[in-house]
């Protein structure tokens, strides 16, 4: 595996976007028991933040990634900052060509890339000044696949792969290396229609937050992730189609 700068987490100072649940929160939980110096918990109302964030002790910070204004704000207030985790995240559960709602697909690449984009843009100068550390990027089995049954959630992430490769070789010269985390099926909101095994979000952060302490490229974090790595490795065609098929399990999408 294809390692980078190391951060470890003890003692490091984080930005979590989208904090106020799921992923976001758990790695809140997870860098806080393992040792950081402080969290900036990421939230897009600071008067709205859930009772779990709430007692963690991180710091509540607006944040909304699709907002350059408030982006450049919050990189300001978090001046001490070594670590990025670029966590916010959206699925529209619309599908892409067939959309019921033509301007999903937009929102989706607003928030899962762009969004991403910016942050990397407003944080990397700061996590270089501060002596450096590192940026991750929480993706998804979807980035490594044509998943057709999350419509423009897909190529959103397939984007955002691609920005933290292109981002790591910008960043190399500055001591700031960037971890791009591969998600399988999570015990989120996002996921709460699927059935089937779903992973604790606190399993996944912790695995997260050690790539991120070795250096590591890309890590496959959950055992879904890991099966579709080998399955899209021994036959992509045929994984693909198999993705293609699931477009119309009820349970995953809605038919138009």
């Amino acid at each position: 595996m294809s390692r980078g700068r190391r951060t470890p987490i003890a003692g490091a100072t984080l930005v979590v976007t989208g904090a106020n649940r799921g992923i976001g929160l758990a790695f809140v939980q997870e860098a806080l028991a393992a040792g950081a110096a402080k969290v900036y918990a990421g939230v897009r109302d600071v008067d709205d933040v859930t009772p779990e964030l709430a007692d963690t002790g991180a710091e509540p910070v607006a944040l909304e990634v699709t907002d350059r204004e408030q982006v450049a704000a919050a990189a300001r207030h978090c001046a001490d900052a070594t670590v990025l985790i670029n966590n916010a995240g959206l699925h529209a559960g619309d599908r892409l060509v067939q959309a019921t709602d033509p301007d999903a697909a937009r929102r989706e690449m607003e928030v899962n890339y762009f969004g991403p984009l910016e942050t990397t843009r407003a944080f990397a100068p700061v996590i270089a000044g501060n002596g450096g550390g590192a940026i991750v990027n929480v993706l998804s089995v979807a980035a490594i696949a044509p998943t057709a049954f999350m419509g423009g959630y897909s190529p959103s992430k397939a984007a955002a792969l691609y920005l933290g490769g292109i981002a790591r070789a910008e960043l190399e010269p500055l001591d700031v290396g960037v971890t791009s985390l591969i998600v399988g099926s999570v015990d989120t909101r996002m996921a709460a229609h699927v059935d089937g095994q779903k992973e604790d979000p606190r399993d996944v952060a912790r695995v997260g937050l050690k790539a991120m302490a070795r250096g590591d490229w890309t890590c496959d974090t959950d055992r879904m992730a890991i099966e579709s790595r080998a399955r899209m490795a021994l036959d992509p065609i045929r994984y693909e189609r198999g993705l293609g098929r699931l477009l119309f399990v009820d349970q995953l999408v809605t038919k138009p």
